[in-house]
């Protein structure tokens, strides 16, 4: 079976005492296949998480901020958001970062952390707030389906 170009599944690890936290085995992979060297992390923009990726998610920035025109309000927004609050994290050799004491607080880490496959990129988030954010993005979900299914229907009589 061919490896995972993608980020799926999710993880809960633990912050050690140097405030250090593995990426999970099956996200370093995507992320040496990816080749970029260390992780790419910035606040998310619309959680209190954070986004993480390598080429893969650069790539996605730079053609959202391409699209726009060069000194348009916009993309200095988009600019400042996500590349401005950006870092740069060194992988150590058994796959653990320190996530800085910005990152931590703007996400509410303290002492375990979940890893969130998105595809292309995954999000660490405190683990209450993630299943927090899972139940409503499930029930979400479920109220789309509904609406979705009612479309199909009316749209066949």
């Amino acid at each position: 079976m061919e490896p995972l170009e993608r980020f799926v599944s999710h993880y809960t690890n633990r912050l050690d005492a140097k405030g250090r936290v593995s990426i999970p085995a099956p996200f370093r992979g995507v992320l040496a296949r990816d080749g970029f060297e260390g992780l790419y992390v910035h606040p998310s923009l619309d959680a209190e998480a954070l986004d993480c990726g390598g080429h893969a998610l650069l790539q996605e920035i730079d053609g959202l901020l391409g699209a726009l025109s060069p000194y348009s309000e916009e993309r200095d927004l988009l600019s400042t958001a996500l590349l401005g609050t950006s870092e740069v994290l060194k992988v150590d050799p058994e796959g653990r970062v320190i996530l800085s004491e910005g990152l931590r607080a703007y996400a509410g880490i303290f002492g375990e952390v979940t890893f969130v496959g998105q595809g292309h990129k995954f999000q660490i988030w405190e683990p209450s707030r993630f299943r927090a954010h899972l139940d409503e993005a499930r029930s979400r979900v479920r109220d789309l389906r509904k609406q979705l299914s009612a479309r199909h229907t009316a749209g066949r009589s």
